[in-house]
């Protein structure tokens, strides 16, 4: 069978009876039957396994699991009951008497596990090279690194294994192997997925992160996967998005200076990365130069820190019993967290205070920044033969990430001439999952169906609306218009403008007698469509607006032009009765322009 894996083909087949999850499940393991020659897998669910999973969900309801038979990889950092979680090292490993909370979570939403994807070592890398179970090899040329250390989990759904899959991401490891393999790569909010089952490399920065074909498939996966786990002291809530710059018109997007991007000699990245600037400015963006000194002074700190004593800690007595166990590069950078001292600690945290403070004053002038994902690509050979100091190059636009408590997704942005892909980030403060997830929506839409390694073309799904925005929007005629006195009010409550519209011409428009304030009748017959701008602004906001509008007016359910339905200001019947009937105008700039005004 020729089944395209991404999410709503699935759900759509599955839908129709045309296929069932069992069939697939069939179709996937003669895909896997085959030499591993990309050393993607540490383990694998058996074939019975695979096909009791699929058997389970026979007298389900499909549209009470939002994952039904949607089959996804796991990096082997993260807790799959019924197989060894290796974390990269055989000596290391141990089995889970209980899946990974996010592992379960989706398990119980319908989708099939398959089995442990190769990785770097620990979780330290971001080449996809630091392995015993060998050099997790691109999707698109086994002669250039997968990325890592999430490797396996994006090879995994590029060669079409998998609809998505699980990674890390502490300094990148959820972003570099989307780019390198043509996927959409997204770190969460810090918090958002519980990381209890996970084995840590940074436990105060890391986060689970997604693989996908489409944003929307990693927004349906995001949906499902988060949630607050109390068992996890770093979990948190995803709060509500705000804004959405991901679907305006309009929206500011941060470019670093040319003075800090760095293609490391790579020519068609660089040409790459100017033609997604033109497409994010086709799209409604208007491009904001950013200066991402500080950021990459933040960056510093991962490795020249304390956080390289995180990693120590994480695997402090295996590591002190058995360091010849250890991957070279892997050990290397390890064993330099052991003479990390407090002070040494809490000098680094004052720093990272301190350009923090400054990295946030950017989000005043930016909805999103966009930056490549990595600045050039490299061999497996090359790699190998200097594994340092070419990793930290990849670290470049990633590694400031999780210091700074920020959310990003990796984006496809085309290819190079020698046919290997390119990616790029966009990224914004915490809790903006949505927004950055619809706009890389966008943005997959605005490139055009481009092919995966199969050859099966990466659909990109519909934009979704799963994650909570905590907006509420609201229709104003009068005062509250742009320009006009009342505004402010909107603006001090970081109110944006979403539309300039016209209601359903269902009402009467009148001037109440203090001459400053308009009236809105609905009614049966004889009314007109009267201009009107529709604000958007903080749910949290929205009662002090309310509880600051005197009587005769209120809000209520306002029927726009092309029939959807908002709040927005009305007025009762008994204020009008000594007020002028202005319909006539279509609306309150065009009277006050008749009055002079």
């Amino acid at each position: 069978m020729n089944i395209s894996l991404d999410i709503a083909s699935l759900r759509q087949r599955y839908q129709s009876g045309e296929l069932t999850p069992l069939a697939l499940v069939d179709d996937l393991l003669a895909r896997m039957s085959g030499e591993d020659v990309h050393h993607i897998w540490i383990s694998r669910l058996d074939a019975d396994a695979l096909r009791a999973h699929a058997r389970n969900l026979e007298d389900k309801d499909i549209a009470r699991l939002p994952l039904y038979g949607i089959p996804f990889a796991i990096k082997d950092n993260i807790d799959l009951a019924g197989l060894p979680t290796t974390a990269g090292c055989p000596e290391y490993a141990y089995a889970p008497e209980r899946s990974a909370t996010v592992v379960q979570r989706l398990i119980d939403a319908g989708a099939i596990p398959l089995g442990k994807t190769n990785l770097d070592q620990f979780a330290t890398g971001l080449n996809g090279t630091r392995s015993p179970y060998g050099a997790c090899r691109n999707a698109f040329d086994p002669d250039y690194i997968s990325g890592g250390s999430s490797s396996g989990s994006a090879v995994a759904v590029a060669l079409g294994l998998a609809s998505f899959s699980l990674g890390t991401d502490t300094a990148g490891s959820g972003r570099v192997p989307a780019a390198f393999n043509n996927l959409i790569g997204h770190k969460p909010s810090c918090g958002a997925l519980s990381t209890r089952g996970v084995v840590p490399a940074c436990r105060s920065l890391d986060a689970v992160s997604i693989f996908a074909l489409t944003a929307g498939d990693a927004e349906r996966v995001l949906a499902v996967a988060a949630g607050f786990d109390a068992g996890d002291e770093y979990s948190q809530p995803l709060a509500p998005h705000g804004f959405d710059f991901g679907r305006a018109v309009g929206f500011r997007f941060g470019v670093p200076m040319q003075k800090d991007l760095e293609f490391f000699g790579n020519a068609e990245v660089e040409r790459l990365f100017n033609e997604t600037v033109e497409r994010m400015k086709a799209l409604g963006g208007t491009p904001v130069a950013v200066d991402l000194a500080p950021f990459l002074e933040t960056a510093r700190l991962l490795y020249g820190g304390p956080w390289v004593a995180e990693r120590y800690l994480a695997i402090r007595d295996f590591f002190d019993a058995q360091p010849d166990k250890v991957f070279p590069p892997v050990r290397e950078i390890i064993a330099g967290g052991r003479d990390i001292s407090a002070a040494d600690t809490f000098a680094h945290l004052y720093k990272l205070r301190a350009y923090k403070r400054v990295c946030d004053a950017v989000w005043n002038d930016i909805d999103v920044m966009l930056t490549p994902t990595a600045g050039t690509i490299y061999r497996v050979e090359e790699m190998q033969a200097d594994p340092i100091r070419l990793n930290a190059n990849l670290g470049y636009y990633t590694n400031f990430m999780n210091l700074l408590d920020l959310a990003a997704t990796a984006v496809p942005a085309g290819f190079q001439k020698n046919g290997l892909p390119f990616g790029v980030t966009l990224i914004a403060p915490p809790h903006q999952d949505g927004p950055l997830l619809h706009l890389a929506s966008r943005m997959q839409q605005a490139l055009g169906g481009k092919l995966g390694a199969t050859g099966h073309a990466l659909l990109t799904a519909e934009s979704l609306n799963l994650l909570p925005d905590g907006q509420v929007r609201v229709a104003v005629l009068g005062a509250h218009l742009s320009g006009l006195p009342l505004n402010h009010q909107l603006a001090e409550r970081n109110a944006r403008l979403v539309a300039t519209t016209q209601t359903a011409p269902e009402y009467r428009f009148y001037a109440l007698p203090d001459g400053k304030r308009p009236g809105l009748i609905k009614v049966e017959s004889d009314g007109a469509s009267i201009a009107c701008e529709v604000w958007e602004m903080p749910v949290s906001q929205f009662g002090s607006f309310v509880a600051g509008i005197p009587a005769p007016l209120g809000i209520g359910k306002l029927e726009l032009a092309d029939g959807s339905s908002v709040n927005g200001f009305i007025c009762e019947c008994i204020g009008v009765v000594d007020a002028k009937d202005i319909t006539q105008y279509g609306g309150w700039r065009a009277w006050l322009a008749g009055r002079g005004e």
